[in-house]
């Protein structure tokens, strides 16, 4: 760190649900990040007992997936989430504030670059290591200057970016799915993971809603309500769904409680982000929970 003299990002090595990389500007910054990891052990024990020290780029992030049965790798879909809690980008980073779907920086041209020099190649690897994989290839990617650089790949639908892939897919997911568990996927139609068919031509965006204090130390049990009245937030051209991430039963019925830290994802479907924006923070406007963060 102190010969790279330049901004890095620290990396957990193992699991720290999706908060335990640190973007760092200075030295003195990355020396603390590893000492939280590593001495602190603030992620936990095992998270933080190997880390990852990585050049801190900048560019447009993107999220990309593509489903695998071991030796065929489809392009699936593109979103973009937000991964600072607070507006403008501030705050500590989260496992994920919001998303929508589809990014418009992943062009055609850009998703066959992403096929070609980031997913293919893994795939093929994998195979050739004796190790195939079946599944979601998920590929979080930063775009330097027109170029996609992998930043990691995961191995499922992304949160909060799934709700928003969910909405606008049109297809039948199972039938997809298990088509990539028993190694079919040549075997499907285009139409099937691409084009009119399969997705919804409008744009969906998520909006999460935490608990006060995430991703830090924060209360469960808090009261929630008014989840069905801002589902029926539907306008013409779209729909409004909630999908529960972090909650519980609550004390009445219709009421839940928080027990988690990202606790709710408000999505909305419309024609264009920017309606699809409006009628996702409409029907925040109508959750009633005294406690909850959002941007």
């Amino acid at each position: 760190v102190v010969d790279l003299n330049s901004p890095v990002v620290v990396k957990t090595d193992g699991l720290a649900a999706g908060k335990g990389v640190l973007m760092c500007e200075t030295v003195d910054e990355a020396l603390d990040a590893i000492d939280a990891i590593m001495v602190d052990e603030q992620f936990g024990a095992e998270a933080g007992s190997t880390i990852v020290v990585e050049a801190l780029l900048r560019g447009e992030e993107l999220s990309f997936f593509a489903l695998c049965d071991g030796k065929t790798a489809i392009p699936f879909a593109s979103a973009q989430d937000h991964k600072r809690l607070l507006d403008g980008d501030e705050g500590p980073n989260t496992g994920g504030m919001g998303a929508y779907s589809p990014a418009p920086i992943a062009t055609p041209e850009m998703e066959s670059a992403i096929m070609k020099d980031l997913v293919l190649p893994t795939v093929d690897g994998m195979a050739k290591r004796g190790c195939p994989f079946t599944g979601v290839l998920f590929a979080g990617i930063m775009v330097v200057d027109g170029k996609p650089m992998l930043l990691e790949h995961n191995v499922r639908f992304g949160d909060p970016e799934c709700e928003a892939l969910m909405l606008r897919y049109q297809g039948d997911l199972v039938e997809v799915l298990m088509r990539a568990a028993d190694g079919e996927l040549d075997k499907l139609d285009d139409d099937q993971v691409s084009g009119p068919n399969a997705w919804n031509s409008g744009t969906a965006m998520t909006v999460v809603l935490a608990a006060n204090g995430y991703p830090g130390s924060y209360a469960k049990g808090t009261r929630i309500a008014g989840l069905s009245e801002a589902e029926q937030t539907t306008p013409p051209d779209g729909c409004v769904k909630i999908f529960h991430a972090g909650t519980s039963e609550g004390a009445a019925p219709g009421e839940f409680a928080a027990n988690g830290g990202r606790v709710l994802a408000v999505t909305a479907m419309r024609d264009n982000v920017r309606d699809a924006a409006a009628s996702a923070y409409e029907a925040v406007g109508k959750v009633q929970w005294d406690d909850m963060v959002y941007r």
